[in-house]
């Protein structure tokens, strides 16, 4: 990527950037190929929620992620340029297209700034290939138009256009600098919600909902228990799929408002390709995180519920930490990490016994992993190497995958994919698409799943994804007027 000393809030003038994207076209016409342009910015405080809220169209594509407990929040929409891939090298065929891209990128303004520079948007369905019909594609990537992103008190926005050899200059300088003026002195209820709207007036009456489940679970759990015996693999991990029919369209980004405030310590996010259903959550994993050469992961897996108070919990936990079957399916993705980081050259580093990881309505045993990254090794890399890990699949892999896709009954989609950004300075982070939903209108289909090990049972398996269930169901109660 070229980066040009050019400040563009120096010289903040309709001329000025006109001037600078003729100096782009040309440089199109001499490579005879578009550039990808990056205009970046800091700006005053905002909310990229809200920010994206009062942008929002159904019809583009938009991303969103956020962890509120470290005030980490990026939202993109609209397409400056997208790529979709499929099948075993669908990993690397978005890392090819990304370097193409980024060798004829052109940035300018704060591009060292937290969450500056053009960014990748990235979404990878749980299998390798997807279904017919399935809404989204086994993995897509798109540079947005309008970036805006916070890290602490640090706001950062940025403009991405893709600009041809024979770009009409005055519509894509009209187009920045109204995006530009609008970002300066931002005003939340200029179309899409208003900030009024985001929590519904009391007097209105709630949305009713009709439910439907797809698929026996008990009865999936009872097949899969069979087979761990026979040997075909020592875990599987089996979702449930329920569907949810409201009286009323609902809105995406006021389920994702809710679920931020609800679950300060998860992935809260949204993303859709603009062509059909929004895929939102709150995931509590981080798949991959990669920052100035360090990689962070983590083992979380076993589940049990919170107390009434402390003591229930504090009880709950150490029954959880006792727990021989949850412990032995942490220390199995804990083992599958270390495995699949090996052939990547990076040896990781992790404390002896795992942790009681604790959020609003579940605890997990967690164990943090970390490791420097080798040169030449992507963050693209490494999660093609993970995913999926046994947290959301099984071991071994491939008996468990095929598995999943026999049992289960339905197409998990982005359900446990991996989803997340990429910078163009080898930087990203991905979360894994659990604790989440599929929306579209008025229908909702949520997703929730378990491990199940030898010494599983059908009804506990049940009454853990009920657990999880229960964070998008309140979510899509409280956010429906």
């Amino acid at each position: 990527m070229t980066i040009l000393p050019l400040r563009p809030a120096d010289n903040a003038t309709p001329e000025a950037l006109g001037a600078f994207l003729g100096q782009c076209r040309e440089a199109a016409r001499r490579d005879g190929r578009a550039k990808l342009v990056s205009i970046s910015v800091t700006v005053d405080a905002l909310d990229p929620l809200a920010v994206l809220e009062s942008i929002f169209d159904p019809a583009e594509p938009h991303f969103y992620a956020e962890r509120p407990s470290i005030e980490s929040a990026i939202a993109g929409a609209e397409v400056a340029v997208r790529f979709e891939a499929r099948g075993p090298g669908r990993f690397a065929a978005v890392q090819a297209w990304m370097d193409d891209q980024l060798a004829h990128a052109i940035a300018v303004g704060d591009v060292t700034a937290p969450f500056g520079g053009p960014h990748f948007f990235a979404s990878f369905t749980f299998h390798d290939d997807v279904e017919a019909g399935e809404a989204f594609p086994a993995a897509h990537a798109f540079v947005p138009r309008w970036q805006v992103a916070r890290a602490g008190h640090t706001t950062t926005a940025v403009a991405n256009l893709l600009v041809t050899p024979d770009a009409d200059l005055a519509r894509e300088t009209e187009r920045v600098w109204r995006a530009h003026r609008k970002f300066r002195g931002f005003e939340y209820a200029d179309g899409g919600i208003s900030a009024e709207e985001v929590r519904p007036p009391p007097v209105q009456a709630a949305a009713h909902f009709t439910t439907a489940e797809a698929g026996d679970y008990r009865a999936a759990v009872a097949r899969a228990l069979e087979r761990i015996e026979a040997g075909e693999f020592r875990k599987i991990v089996l979702a449930r799929a329920q569907d949810l029919t409201a009286d009323r369209p609902l809105h995406p980004l006021r389920i994702l408002n809710g679920l931020r405030q609800r679950f300060p310590d998860c992935y809260a996010f949204s993303f859709t390709t603009g062509q059909g259903p929004s895929f939102i959550g709150a995931s509590p994993e981080r798949l991959v995180r990669v920052r100035q050469g360090t990689l962070e992961t983590e083992a979380l897996a076993g589940s049990i519920g919170r107390g009434a108070g402390a003591s229930e919990d504090a009880a709950l936990a150490g029954r959880l930490l006792r727990s021989e079957k949850d412990r032995r399916e942490q220390r199995e993705v804990l083992d599958d990490i270390v495995a699949r980081l090996a052939p990547l050259g990076i040896q990781p580093e992790f404390p002896p016994e795992p942790q009681v990881r604790r959020l609003a309505n579940v605890q997990h045993l967690h164990t943090p992993v970390r490791a420097t990254l080798p040169a030449g090794v992507r963050p693209l890399d490494v999660v093609a190497a993970m995913h999926p890990t046994p947290a959301v699949g099984g071991s071994p892999r491939a008996a468990a995958l095929a598995g999943i896709r026999e049992l289960e009954g339905f197409p998990r989609g982005l359900y446990a994919g991996a989803l997340g950004w990429l910078n163009a300075r080898g930087g990203g982070e991905f979360f894994v698409g659990i604790r989440s939903a599929r929306v579209e209108g008025a229908r909702a289909r949520l997703y929730a799943g378990a491990g199940i090990l030898a010494g599983s049972t059908p009804e506990k398996e049940f009454a853990e994804t009920e657990l999880k269930f229960k964070a998008m169901r309140d979510a899509l109660l409280a956010s429906s007027p």
